[in-house]
Parts: C-alpha cells; structure tokens; sequence
C-alpha cells in the first residue's frame, strides 16, 4: 500500500505543483485571447447584444479616421520616445559610470526613482506643470527665453504631443539608464585599454567598443520602449481629463480602443483594434531586431 501510494506521488505531485499556474494562466491568459479573437468579428452591444460581421470590423477599421489619428498620435510619442529618451538615458549612463562623477549611487536612484510613482501620479502632478501663467514650466520657459506666461500646452492641439513626451521623458529617462548602465559596467575593460594602445580617442573608443558592446541591451531597450509607447493609456487620460485632447490631438490607440469597448460598450470593435495593435507591434519590434543586426541569416 505504501509503495502504491509513493509511486502515485512521485507520478502526479508534478502536475500539482504546476496546475496553479496552468488554471490561472488559462482562466486569466488564454481564454481571453481566444475569446477577443472570436469578439473581433462581431458586433456587440453589451456581453450578450452580438451580431457576426466577419471581417467588416477590419475593414471599417482601417477605413476610420479616427484610427488613423489615434495611430499617427502613438507613432509620433513612440519616435519621441525612442530617438529622445534612449539618447538621453544612454549620455546619463555613460555620466552615472564614470568614476570621476561623485556621488553616483544617489544619483542613480534620483533618476530611476520617477519611475516608481506610476503614470497617474506623474499625470497629475505634470497637469500642474502645464498649467497657463501659474504652471511651473511657463514660468521657466518665460524667465529664460521670454516665452509667453500663459502658453496652453494642453489646450493647444499642436503642443499636446511635445508635452506628452516631456512628460514621459521625465519618467522614463532614468528608467532605461539602469539597463544602460548595467550593459556599460559589463564590457571588458581590456578592450578599452587596448584602444588607448592603438591611439584611439573617446568617441572611437565609444563607436567601436562601447556601442557594439551593448548592442544587445540597446536593441531591447529600443523594442521594449517601442512595445510600451504602444501601450501609452493612463498618462494622456489623465492629463487631459479624460478627454482626447483638442481635435483628438491626444488620442491613442489604446485610449481609441477604450473608447469603443467600455464607453460605446462595442467589445467586437474594440477587440479588432487590439489584434491590430498586436500585429502591428510585433511587426515593428521585428523590423527593429532585423536592421539592428540581431538576426543574422546564414550565408
């Protein structure tokens, strides 16, 4: 009996372990990609009101307007973000690794620690900043380049952007330096030295060491911080009130996709427009690994 009940432990203990995960990753994983699939060609008004349309939902989609200026708003915060914020988090991870700069592990921690108060913290008290005539950055702005006082940065359908991404450079810049920094403390040291020997000055030092050295890193800094700048949601809701912005000037697609399946209750629509964020996403993260190089094809 004993040697029965061992061999069915040593069997199924396994499967025990494991089906915590297995029920909850197919409870709260699986069953709603499956099901968004299957809402993506329909109709629907509420959980129950659905109508089968096949791919009309798709073919509506790329034909409306409004998507488009929700996806041409997401594609310039992601540019924002990846030809901004990467330069910058990379200069301050090169600062932050050099031993002549003092003090390096607090300032490690004041740049990442923006990081730690999430977007809705960082929407409110950056809806302050932007404030006309009593809002910090105009008072700046105005004290050292004589700008106008009372310049609405979030009334203003072509200042909503530019603001978006100063606010997210504040909050990301420090974030990606930690990765930076980490790729920059594992070069090899030799290699450095080595281009002393050969006569070479920092910026080939930094051309032709440092960066292919932390190509790695860089290429997934730069898919990550594309995949999230996709994602961007909390931060403009909030800013702008809940609101799109003027003239839907802080409409992404994610927002676009909130509005069509929580506020129009069209969860069919809705499910369309987050299968096609999915595609286009993976899309250019792999167009991003190939022209880095992290694909190599076989001669």
């Amino acid at each position: 009996m004993r040697s029965l009940v061992f061999r069915l432990q040593h069997r199924y203990a396994p499967y025990l372990f494991v089906a915590p995960f297995v029920v909850l990753f197919l409870v709260f994983t699986l069953y709603p990609l499956v099901k968004s699939i299957q809402l993506s060609f329909y109709i629907t008004n509420g959980p129950k009101a659905q109508i089968f349309v096949g791919l009309d939902n798709f073919r509506f989609l790329y034909s409306d307007p409004a998507f488009h200026q929700a996806l041409w708003n997401t594609c310039i915060y992601a540019c924002g973000s990846v030809f901004l914020q990467l330069p910058l988090s990379l200069g301050l991870a090169l600062l932050l690794n050099s031993s002549m700069v003092r003090g390096r592990d607090f300032f490690r921690f004041a740049f990442f620690s923006p990081h730690l108060v999430g977007q809705v913290f960082v929407a409110v008290l950056f809806s302050v900043i932007f404030i006309p005539k009593f809002g910090l950055l105009n008072r700046v702005l105005h004290s050292f380049f004589d700008v106008a006082i009372d310049t609405k940065w979030l009334g203003n359908p072509d200042l909503v952007m530019p603001a978006l991404i100063l606010t997210s450079l504040w909050m990301y810049v420090g974030f990606n330096m930690i990765y930076f920094l980490a790729a920059l403390q594992g070069v090899d040291r030799s290699l450095y030295e080595a281009a002393q020997v050969d006569g070479a000055g920092p910026f080939k030092q930094f051309l032709h060491v440092t960066l292919p050295g932390i190509r790695g890193v860089a290429v997934f800094v730069a898919v990550l911080s594309t995949i999230g700048s996709f994602q961007l949601f909390e931060l403009p809701y909030v800013m702008l009130n809940n609101t799109a912005g003027p003239d839907n000037s802080g409409l992404t697609v994610v927002m676009y996709l909130y509005q069509n399946g929580f506020v129009a209750g069209d969860l069919g629509y809705a499910s369309a427009i987050g299968w096609t964020l999915t595609f286009a996403v993976l899309v250019i993260s792999l167009v991003q690994m190939r022209l880095s190089g992290t694909w190599k094809t076989e001669d």
